[in-house]
């Protein structure tokens, strides 16, 4: 019979990395009190809102987030593949495929894989989200690749939630001999460790001034774990169990399932359900390094206190010549519940289709063996027109599909759906450093990817505003900034009624129903979250066929009331809200005073868009009340708007970053407003010759005068490029979104050339310098970064949108 299989095609655009090969200088955090893991970030695992792991470019399972809003990072050395090699009569050969040992002394019988260095390779790792592939090299005789990946589906509401790694294997004999190889996974039994022991940790203030809670997570408590063989139609594996209790299924209880398939062609499965990863780990070892067998040991005792109990399970076979097989196996978990506050629960959206016992990992298991090759087709279906359009270069390519990430480590939560939510609730943080979900000022940028892929979860989270808007939260709080600052705080009431909360709350609350959970500044303050909030309203509505008038309907009471509080900071009654002296807006390290030219063009462009929102709704059957006056409210204001702003803004070459600082900084994003206007398709906020001098303005001082434009675009400079204040924090800073946006708006004026080679820069400090699928807001010219793992930085799908006609083919 001809041999049809080949070894997989990896794209020629993926992000790559010898195997093992560490980094001479990566970027190290800013503030040492933030998260800074370090450069050993692989593409995460898993679906969206169910929980991720994380492989490393060195082969070690290190990544955790499976407690919502919740990070561990740290190597499980027992959760891990390994190979055996026979070539003929050779003396065989067997390494467990990590090259990081463990430090501890445990499984000090395994041989660990050799890793790269400057001289050669023992394999290179590539990845392009949502699949990735270690292809190994120099080592094995045998021509071996294992790609991973989930199904991570565009507009697919289900498949895209479940809890599940495919893991496939091919194996190639280039040689003139057989070659018998076994492929070994081990795993530890981790039912029970990811909650929270302490169910109402104390808020305090972190020295950057954010808001911080104890995360104690039940690491390593495995008494009453226990594992068994199943073997289910020609479908193999162990799963990992707890002893049951009588109380109801609480976060962190579950169970976790690792699956093959037995296969007619020359292949034998082997297991042993039982062993211990704590010690030398050689009643495993003994018996895979000498013939890449198991003993076939079933047991299923549970764990006492203080034991750990790991499981095993091995695929062998024998390529003849020029022979290539494959060999599946997937890892699956059902962890059902997500816990907030201590009691605030929720199920989580694969439960829909999986049910809520927490009984049910080896059905996701059997799922995904059943499915995993019409899953990856479909994911190549997805990519490949991307993958061949020629107006993308490969490292835009690269990053479009690696930046997607976040939304399944950023802590992301995916609710089960009720009748008010049919497809749940979604959210992903801000980043891990501030542990809060989808600031509103963060998506303004940030969510083009979520819009663009699964629209149906865009719009939820905008409904969660909406929602939120009309609320109220009396209780007090000091406010961090403050704190940094050295001086007192004045105590903020938490959330006023009207007021647009910054974020849907954090992890240790109850999300999507207590808002503003920062207090770094008193968001009820801030200037740019209303406008923000009418402006992706519209987005939305116009991007996803312009036909939801249910949507607009549902936000438009919200739209009104963001308007008119807003419009209360117009203290002099000019028309525009002034900013208050405080950092009051997205750049919140910033002091902006009087008109900004940042709120303010996001003042008129939310103006025009909830004119076009009320002369929308007022051609349909039963329209709110008042509509004609309110539509004629709104162009009262932006007639006094739009001279005032460029009569007290313009210079002559760029906008002034207020009108009463007195500042001549260039400030990047000066004309953010003017950016959505045009993507929007309303009135223009400013003259588009002055928005054309202001960017030229911008690309040369912020970008070509900063570091010789090898960073990306500072967030303002003075004209020359010198820093207004050297200490400034985020004037200095290069924030990676608000680059991307920045380049979008370029390509949207005609500047294709420009706003590629700053995409690109930028790009290429993120995966040269070990920020990979930990993209921080922030990096500096001094090689640190600050939050990692953020949500702006996948703004980047807004360039790929303009620079692709997106937005005119949706609308």
């Amino acid at each position: 019979m001809k041999n049809l299989l080949q070894l997989p095609s990896i794209p020629e655009c993926a992000w790559t990395r010898p195997i093992g090969l560490g980094w001479e200088k990566p970027y190290t955090v800013r503030y040492a009190s933030n998260l800074d893991d370090g450069p050993w970030h692989g593409m995460p695992l898993g679906g969206f809102g169910g929980g991720c792991i994380g492989r490393s470019p060195r082969g070690d399972f290190n990544l955790w987030h499976l407690d919502g809003g919740e990070h561990i990072f740290q190597t499980i050395p027992a959760c891990q593949f390994s190979v055996f090699e026979q070539v003929g009569s050779q003396p065989s050969q067997a390494y467990a495929l990590s090259t990081e040992p463990p430090r501890d002394g445990t499984l000090s019988a395994w041989n660990w894989y050799p890793a790269s260095d400057q001289h050669q390779t023992t394999g290179t790792y590539h990845a392009l989200y949502p699949r990735s592939w270690f292809a190994y090299e120099g080592v094995l005789q045998a021509q071996l690749v294992c790609e991973q990946f989930s199904p991570i589906l565009p507009g697919n509401y289900q498949d895209t939630s479940y809890p599940i790694a495919v893991f496939e294997w091919t194996a190639h004999n280039p040689t003139d001999q057989p070659i018998t190889l076994s492929i070994l996974l081990t795993w530890q039994n981790l039912v029970g460790w990811f909650t929270n022991a302490n169910k109402s940790p104390t808020v305090q203030v972190r020295d950057d001034g954010s808001p911080e809670y104890e995360y104690r997570p039940r690491w390593g408590q495995s008494s009453g774990n226990f594992n068994r063989v199943l073997d289910d139609n020609g479908r193999v594996g162990c799963l990992l169990e707890r002893s049951p209790s009588d109380r109801p299924i609480a976060e962190g209880d579950g169970q976790w399932a690792i699956a093959t398939v037995s296969s007619p062609y020359n292949s034998e499965i082997f297991y042993y359900t039982r062993w211990n990863p704590a010690g030398d780990g050689a009643e495993i070892w003994q018996s895979f390094a000498a013939d890449g067998s198991l003993a076939n040991f079933d047991d299923e005792r549970p764990a006492t206190d203080g034991e750990q109990v790991a499981t095993a399970i091995a695929v062998r076979l024998t390529l003849a010549p020029g022979q290539t097989r494959q060999i599946p196996f997937v890892v699956a978990w059902d962890l059902p519940v997500t816990e907030f506050a201590a009691g605030v629960t929720y199920f989580r959206r694969y439960t829909d289709f999986f049910g809520r016992n927490g009984q049910n990992a080896w059905a996701i298991a059997r799922t995904a063996l059943k499915l995993h090759q019409t899953w990856r087709e479909q994911i190549q279906a997805w990519q490949q027109p991307i993958l061949e359009r020629p107006d993308c270069p490969d490292w835009l390519k690269m990053a479009l599909f690696n930046e997607l990430y976040d939304l399944t480590s950023g802590g992301s939560l995916w609710s089960a759906a009720d009748e008010r939510d049919p497809i749940g609730q979604f959210a992903i943080l801000e980043c891990l450093d501030y542990r809060w979900y989808e600031s509103l000022d963060v998506r303004l940028y940030g969510s083009f990817a979520l819009l663009m892929l699964w629209p149906r979860l865009e719009k939820s989270v905008m409904e969660a505003f909406a929602r939120a808007i009309p609320t109220a939260d009396p209780s007090s709080r000091v406010i961090g900034y403050y704190y940094t600052q050295g001086v007192e705080s004045p105590i903020a009431v938490r959330k006023v009624a009207n007021a647009t909360p910054h974020d849907l709350g954090a992890p240790n609350e109850h999300v999507w129903e207590k808002t503003n959970y920062t207090s770094y500044q008193d968001c009820n303050l801030w200037k740019d979250l209303p406008a923000d909030f009418v402006l992706l309203v519209y987005r939305d509505f116009l991007f996803t066929g312009g036909t939801d008038y249910e949507f607009l309907a549902t936000c438009w009471p919200a739209i009104q009331a963001a308007l008119a509080y807003l419009k209360t900071f117009d203290l002099d009654n000019d028309g525009i809200p002034e900013n208050s002296g405080a950092p009051d807006q997205t750049f919140d390290d910033w002091r902006l005073q009087g008109i900004s030219a940042y709120c303010g063009g996001l003042w008129i462009a939310a103006l025009e868009a909830a004119i076009a929102i009320a002369n929308l709704l007022s051609t349909q059957p039963d329209p709110a009340a008042g509509l004609p006056a309110t539509i004629a409210t709104y162009q009262t204001w932006l007639a006094q708007s739009r001279p005032l702003y460029q009569d007290k803004l313009w210079n002559g070459q760029y906008y002034r970053l207020d009108s009463g600082s007195g500042s001549d900084v260039v400030m990047a994003d000066q004309l953010c407003g003017q950016f959505y206007a045009r993507l929007l398709g309303l009135p223009d906020v400013v003259p588009a010759d002055c928005a054309r001098s202001a960017l030229e303005t911008v690309y040369d001082t912020c970008f070509l005068k900063f570091n010789n434009g090898s960073l990306g675009a500072a967030n303002g400079l003075r004209p020359g490029g010198s820093p207004e204040k050297p200490d400034a924090t985020h004037p200095l800073e290069v924030w990676t979104g608000i680059n991307f946006g920045l380049a979008a708006f370029l390509l949207q004026i005609g500047m294709k050339t420009e706003a590629l080679t700053l995409t690109e820069v930028v790009v290429k400090q993120i995966y040269s310098n070990g920020l990979q699928f930990r993209t921080p807001e922030a990096i500096t010219a001094v090689g640190t970064f600050r939050a990692c793992m953020y949500l702006r930085p996948m703004a980047i799908w807004g360039v790929y949108g303009v620079l692709t006609d997106w937005q005119t083919s949706n609308q």
